[in-house]
């Protein structure tokens, strides 16, 4: 795995930075149980990464590790510093940062950040004990118009919250209330599975990143992270949990990652579990509703042909 950082860190014509950020991501996200060389030589590599790519890249990056149950703690602390917008899903959500962690965030960022820990699933009672008294203490310094609107911001909030209560009141009068939770993981229908093998066929990576978004139910960011796994890894899951037989994966494989050779496919197909798999990818469907959840694809057409006419222009781009 060191050799492997180490080959995506050198520069390679037609490889932007943002694609080696994450291509270095998925990596590192793949590795079940990695060792303290792996660690180190991954927080060395991010950082610089993270610096030379897009803003939009970062965010994919940060939203990817917070799902990693791993990540060393120089990583944890750099991402933990950024911008709220960026480092707000990973404070949140990663089971990876340690107390030592969060408290350095709380000492070197403001009250955005603050939040974002305090919406942690769970948190120590140092954690807590920091929380309260940062709170407390920008309090202290308020001025009495801030703390007047402060008072008024908090009014508007119960108004809303009770109007609020009273729309869902006569939700559940009008009838039951809908199942929200996400339809399960369905095989791909046989269109989706012959435009997963025409596309890879082509070498349209694109319209296949579109594809297999629509197969999946979930965002084209899901898909695009997918396919950046230079390992294959994640592609052979995903399309094993969707359902092809073994020997359209294997040429699927083989066309959209030319170092992989049809056997080096075969072998890496052959030794998944379906189940696994179905699981595996079920986690990344939840993950990325829970981090896109405003950008999921159309629904499918009354054919059954799927819903990819609206992004065919960004995925063209």
């Amino acid at each position: 795995m060191a050799d492997r950082f180490r080959e995506l860190e050198r520069p390679q014509s037609g490889r932007p930075k943002d694609i080696v950020l994450m291509a270095t991501v998925s990596s590192f996200e793949s590795l079940r149980f990695p060792s303290r060389a792996d660690l180190g030589q991954f927080a060395e590599l991010f950082e610089p990464l993270y610096a030379a790519s897009t803003e939009d890249a970062r965010r994919q990056a940060v939203a990817a590790l917070s799902r990693c149950p791993q990540v060393p703690e120089r990583t944890a602390l750099f991402i933990g510093t950024q911008p709220v917008g960026i480092a707000a899903i990973f404070l949140t959500v990663s089971r990876a940062v340690s107390d030592r962690t969060l408290l350095a965030v709380l000492d070197a960022t403001g009250p955005e950040h603050a939040r974002a820990i305090a919406g942690r699933e769970a948190l120590s009672p140092a954690v807590v004990e920091a929380l309260v008294g940062r709170h407390q203490d920008h309090a202290s310094r308020q001025t009495g118009a801030e703390r007047e609107d402060v008072r008024q911001d908090a009014e508007r909030t119960a108004r809303e919250e009770a109007v609020r209560d009273e729309l869902r009141a006569l939700v559940r009068a009008m009838g039951p209330v809908r199942d929200a939770a996400p339809a399960p993981l369905a095989p791909a229908s046989e269109l989706h599975r012959a435009l997963l093998v025409r596309f890879a066929r082509a070498g349209e990576t694109g319209m296949l990143a579109v594809a297999l978004a629509d197969a999946l139910g979930a965002s084209q960011w899901l898909s695009e992270r997918i396919l950046l796994d230079l390992s294959g890894q994640q592609l052979a899951e995903t399309l094993l949990a969707l359902g092809l037989d073994r020997a359209d994966s294997r040429f699927v494989l083989s066309k959209v990652y030319p170092h992989m050779t049809a056997g080096a496919a075969g072998a890496l197909v052959a030794a998944l579990d379906p189940e696994s798999a179905v699981e595996r990818v079920r986690s990344w469907q939840r993950a990325d509703r829970y981090t896109n959840g405003g950008d999921l694809p159309e629904a499918a057409n009354g054919d059954g042909a799927p819903a990819t006419d609206a992004r065919r222009g960004r995925a063209a781009g």
